[in-house]
């Protein structure tokens, strides 16, 4: 695009923090307890000399990206480590000027290939390509004064068919006529060993948070829920009841989702739980208020499996199977409607499935296809209000947060730092309980603040607090 400045990457930092859980976290094969939060700072250089930092965050989330039992957490966040420095090493290889896309563009399947070569996955490759190009934007915005939404709704980023998989879509003329909100409904997670009600609770934190769905509710007021299930029926629908018998108490209507979490081997397999819920009538509301299923079956077989003649009753996405650019093209043909958008996963490839989106609708008359917006634990700061951007730019109307119930805010960064968010984004953020974080009022975010120079952040981490990511040489 002529209007997209073309400029060098200079320079690439990448650090890490250590990341501790307030309550542990499962999700599918895991339960979290601690992770380590990488950060990355990209400079980039235009032709005239004129040079900008920029910079992003995303928690390295363990047995998502890959879930091979036989690795250990500390091998997961090896591998999300090596990703992080490959695509270091890709875009410092080329100093040649292109546009923000055509540095993602001009590596993505050189990145991906060398990746395989390595054993790593294609959801596990694209983490590392994710973070750069996010902190190359938010550079590019900051040279430019512009605010994420500003710039993306003109396509500064370049965005056009220089990558085979977004040629025709008319991206650009998709993204000029996107309205940013500034409210989102925070979809509240539901995790497979949280606690529903006191009387689950074994032991309290006592740090004065809610630690049960019930005083979430209460404190929080949410609307949109993320159900995660395990795959034994039985099991399953017995903890869909308890939940159930909380989020029935509302007069209001309530909204969910509900998270297979890969655990089914087939189409047949998920039938098999939707027909027991359906035929339990303590989840009759629950089930009317289910708005899609997520990823029930595992990303080895899911694109294998044709939905088209099971009895699901509700729309189904895919999330871990959304590896390469083309899977929700073939999730598509085997009758998902949905994929979900996350910035771990890169901001360019939700743009593709938004535009793909708009496209088929458009062809069919429709409004099947559509993208929900999902969490990996995105922590507050910089990780979390990138992931918002990207969810109001693209118009979806409510996000799965969890990261902020799992982790005590930014109880653990330096008390400048989360004095510097808090007063840079005073809508999103307060302090309470001896720490800045996120505000949710009546189950919104309120995301104004976003809208500023830059993506999405008029403040900055500590980078001074931080150490070099494992395994680099120090920047």
């Amino acid at each position: 695009m002529a209007d997209a400045p073309r400029f060098a990457v200079r320079a690439i930092e990448l650090f890490e923090r250590p990341v501790q859980l307030r309550l542990p976290f499962r999700f599918g094969v895991v339960t979290l307890r601690e992770a380590p939060q990488a950060f990355v700072r990209a400079r980039i250089e235009l032709p005239d000399g004129r040079s900008q930092w920029g910079a992003a965050a995303e928690l390295m989330a363990p047995k998502w990206f890959d879930k091979n039992l036989q690795l250990t957490n500390e091998d997961n966040f090896d591998q999300l480590r090596g990703v992080l420095r490959m695509a270091r090493e890709a875009y410092l290889g080329d100093s040649s000027p292109t546009s923000a896309f055509g540095h993602f563009a001009r590596h993505h399947d050189a990145h991906q290939a060398a990746c395989a070569r390595r054993g790593f996955n294609p959801l596990l490759a694209s983490y590392g390509p994710a973070l750069l190009d996010r902190a190359i934007l938010d550079a590019l915005c900051r040279l430019d004064g512009a605010s994420f939404y500003a710039a993306m709704q003109a396509n500064r980023a370049g965005i056009d068919g220089s990558h085979p998989q977004f040629a025709g879509l008319g991206v650009p003329a998709l993204l000029a006529q996107l309205r940013p909100a500034a409210q989102i409904e925070a979809r509240h997670t539901v995790g497979l060993v949280d606690a529903i009600t006191a009387a689950d609770l074994q032991e309290r934190v006592n740090d004065g948070l809610p630690e049960t769905l019930e005083e979430v509710i209460a404190t929080y007021g949410h609307r949109w829920f993320k159900l995660k299930v395990g795959g034994q029926v039985d099991a399953d629908l017995a903890r869909l009841q308890a939940i159930a018998a909380v989020l029935d108490r509302s007069p209001a209507p309530y909204f969910a989702s509900l998270d297979g979490n890969e655990q089914y081997e087939s189409a047949a397999g998920v039938a098999e739980l939707v027909a027991a819920i359906r035929a339990t009538p303590r989840l009759a509301r629950l089930w009317s208020s289910i708005a899609f299923i997520e990823q029930p079956i595992a990303r080895k077989l899911a694109l294998d499996a044709d939905l088209r003649g099971a009895d699901l009753g509700k729309p189904v996405i895919i999330d871990e199977s959304d590896g390469e650019l083309d899977a929700f093209v073939r999730a598509r043909a085997r009758g998902y409607a949905g994929v979900s958008s996350k910035t771990c996963k890169g901001v360019y490839r939700s743009v593709l499935n938004a535009a793909r989106c708009a496209a088929w609708n458009r062809d069919e008359g429709t409004g099947r296809y559509f993208l929900s917006a999902e969490d990996l634990t995105t922590q507050a700061g910089l990780a979390v209000q990138q992931d918002l951007a990207l969810v109001n730019l693209l118009g979806i109307g409510h996000v799965e947060r969890n990261g902020h119930h799992y982790v005590n805010g930014m109880a653990a960064l330096p008390q400048a730092e989360q004095q510097a968010f808090l007063q840079a984004h005073p809508d999103l953020y307060e302090r309470s309980h001896g720490a800045v974080r996120l505000a949710i009022r009546a189950g919104r975010l309120a995301v104004g603040s976003l809208d500023c120079a830059g993506y999405a952040s008029a403040a900055m981490p500590d980078f001074a607090a931080m150490q070099p990511l494992a395994g680099s040489e120090a920047p």
